[in-house]
């Protein structure tokens, strides 16, 4: 692969080899336990998880989706959202970390070479992070005006900036979008330790704290002239690419959902019942607190289950990649992240109505919850989810990749 197959990486083991669909679910159950430990130490100090991302990536469970034939279980994209939404209900900047590593894998299924493949789930099957910087400033797409990829000898050079780029703290190679001399969108691999590669820690938000998230600064920077891939294939007919991004989005929010309401249960459970209710011995007692508490839960259940749903819909369009099935699952995933997303801010909310006083403490930091719900969800709108959805069944307007 030319000069990309000199990657100065650090020395580390080879990862555990995930041998199934079960062993998976399992090592993410193992792991959620350990990084619960700490996420609101990490959250309140804004400590990155550069030690938990090690960890995950030592798991396996990163290269889960890579293809049967270059290794990997290529887990069902049911299981990827479960994991996604285990590792989220532990820390939820975790879980949505490797969203960009996963996006990146199925860019590479869909449009690489086989040279490409070869290499890239290769360094992704021994350790290897994929970040993603594919995000412009404001309102702008991947296909707006942005960072340019220009000839230069045998190779080719790009420059730009490239904003809100989530897990690029943690990645050995950022996944870059780039516009071609033809206005065509390009992904190109670039190790991290790539000469004119700067990444600025800049993320400044009340949620979502330690996702990694900063701007990357391209500086005239040299690829490899094996390492571009015509990214533009994805925006010309309806693919997985997005289906499987909005599939991980929708696995952080229902994790958040999971995480505010077992912290629900445990202080209703524990509190003392209001001075308008002293007759009742706890909290939990209280026929209001009943009826919500019944209410988050079936509105968890039924986003767990329209997740699972859009996730046999993702893997039907991987597999029969047929336009029709590419449409099926972008709407079933949308739909999925819609009420994921209300979920997780409905249990976050319940958490402080139905606590009481006692969940206000600083030092419980149970505000997380929101903080993060309301965080993830604010980078793509549920109000346009509904939109997007509506304007198939009445106007009859596919969905248009890159804006699921």
């Amino acid at each position: 692969m030319g000069s990309i197959s000199q990657f100065a990486g650090k020395s580390r083991p080879v990862p555990h080899r995930i041998e199934s669909e079960e062993e998976a679910l399992a090592v993410a159950r193992e792991f959620a336990f350990r990084f619960a430990e700490r996420a609101s130490e990490r959250d309140l100090e804004r400590v990155l998880p550069h030690d938990e991302l090690d960890q995950l990536a030592q798991s396996g469970l990163l290269a889960i989706s890579i293809p049967s034939e270059y290794e990997g279980i290529d887990v069902s994209n049911v299981v990827l959202a479960e994991v996604t939404a285990i590792l989220s209900e532990a820390d939820s900047s975790i879980g949505q970390i490797p969203q960009g590593h996963f996006c990146a894998l199925e860019a590479l299924r869909q449009h690489a070479t086989e040279e490409q493949k070869q290499f890239f789930f290769g360094r992704a099957m021994a350790g290897d992070r994929f970040g993603s910087a594919l995000s412009q400033d404001g309102n702008k797409t991947v296909s707006d005006e942005g960072p340019r990829i220009t000839a230069d000898g045998a190779g080719y050079r790009i420059g730009g900036r490239k904003q809100y780029s989530t897990g690029v703290l943690f990645a050995d190679w950022l996944a870059i979008s780039a516009l071609d001399a033809a206005g065509r969108i390009t992904m190109s691999f670039v190790a991290r330790a790539t000469e004119g590669v700067r990444i600025i820690d800049d993320w400044d938000s009340f949620g979502q704290r330690v996702t990694g998230t900063g701007t990357v600064v391209l500086e005239n920077v040299p690829v490899d002239l094996g390492s571009v891939v015509p990214h533009h294939r994805g925006f010309e007919r309806p693919n997985t690419i997005g289906p499987i991004s909005q599939i991980i989005h929708a696995g952080v929010d229902l994790g958040i959902a999971r995480a505010a309401f077992r912290e629900t249960l445990e202080l209703a459970r524990n509190t003392a019942p209001s001075p308008a209710d002293k007759d009742l011995e706890r909290a939990s007692n209280d026929a209001l607190t009943i009826a919500k508490v019944g209410e988050v839960a079936i509105r968890i259940e039924a986003a767990t289950a329209l997740v699972e749903h859009a996730g046999r819909k993702v893997d039907t369009a991987q597999v029969d990649a047929t336009e029709e099935h590419a449409i099926e699952a972008s709407l079933a995933v949308t739909a999925a992240n819609a009420l994921a997303a209300e979920a997780a801010l409905e249990a976050a909310n319940a958490l402080f109505a139905l606590a009481g006083t006692a969940s206000a403490k600083v030092a419980l930091n149970l505000d997380r919850f929101w903080r993060n719900a309301r965080a993830h969800t604010l980078q793509d709108p549920v109000r346009w989810k509904h939109h997007l959805v509506g304007n198939y069944h009445l106007n009859g307007v596919r969905p248009r990749n890159g804006s699921l």
